[in-house]
């Protein structure tokens, strides 16, 4: 059994599992033990870091790092013959392990170890962050044609009332979509005027959504059709063509 090893930031520790288990204790009394220490903060920020593991049950459970000073001042309530075996083997280990930091071939396969481990572990950020990205753009792309419908169409600040359009011929709104209909160009929806389908898809009219409250006070969603300046230009060119325009002028005559 390994009772020292580096952790990651290459600094010899032992653990309060390792602790507990050679030690016969509960590995929750050994946490105890070391939360209820009275040494300084400077000393306990110093020499037990807090760590995490997943336990039988894969919850995540509390755990520490314990570097040699740490490990010392924690066992040394620890009494009886068989805790100071214990104490004896765990100090030798940390011995060791620090005679091994004068050894320039240790000294450079450690350093190998953990660049290597930081190359891992960059790494795995970049393929967390990669996922993340193409999660992003592929969000972004089932979005794109609700994006685009809505900047586009329902809420286009370009789109003219035809009231607007019929102003310009001399005719209320009422009497040019009538006269739209009887040619074909549009039918009511239940409240709204749409295109028949030979023309939805030559750009001449979008709709845009309103919100209202009724009689009740509740919020509702309606929508109306409006002309785009292809759509305004082709009523004004079908209807000279068919002759309404001269019917205004001779009217107006």
């Amino acid at each position: 059994m390994e009772l020292v090893k580096p952790n990651q930031q290459g600094k010899d520790v032992t653990t309060s599992l390792l602790v507990a288990q050679v030690f016969d204790k509960d590995h929750r009394k050994v946490c105890r033990d070391i939360e209820a220490l009275e040494s300084s903060p400077e000393f306990n920020a110093a020499n037990f870091g807090r760590i995490s593991y997943s336990d039988s049950m894969k919850r995540d459970q509390r755990a520490y790092e314990i570097t040699k000073d740490g490990f010392s001042f924690l066992v040394m309530g620890y009494n009886g013959k068989k805790a100071a075996e214990f104490k004896e083997r765990f100090i030798r280990e940390f011995n060791k392990r620090e005679s091994l930091l004068k050894n320039d071939d240790y000294i450079i396969q450690r350093s190998i170890e953990i660049m290597n481990n930081r190359v891992k572990a960059l790494e795995n950020t970049i393929h967390a962050k990669e996922q993340q990205l193409q999660l992003q753009e592929h969000t972004i792309q089932e979005q794109a044609p609700k994006v685009e419908y809505h900047d586009t169409v329902l809420q286009s600040q370009s789109l003219i009332a035809a009231t607007i359009i019929a102003k310009e011929i001399g005719f209320s709104a009422g009497v040019l979509n009538k006269i739209l209909h009887q040619l074909g160009v549009i039918y009511m929806s239940g409240q709204t005027w749409v295109l028949y389908s030979k023309f939805q898809d030559q750009g001449l009219a979008g709709m845009k959504t309103f919100t209202y409250q009724d009689t009740l006070g509740t919020d509702k969603t309606s929508t109306r059709m409006y002309w785009t300046e292809k759509g305004r230009e082709f009523i004004h060119k079908l209807l000279r063509e068919k002759g309404y325009l001269h019917l205004r002028k001779a009217s107006a005559v």
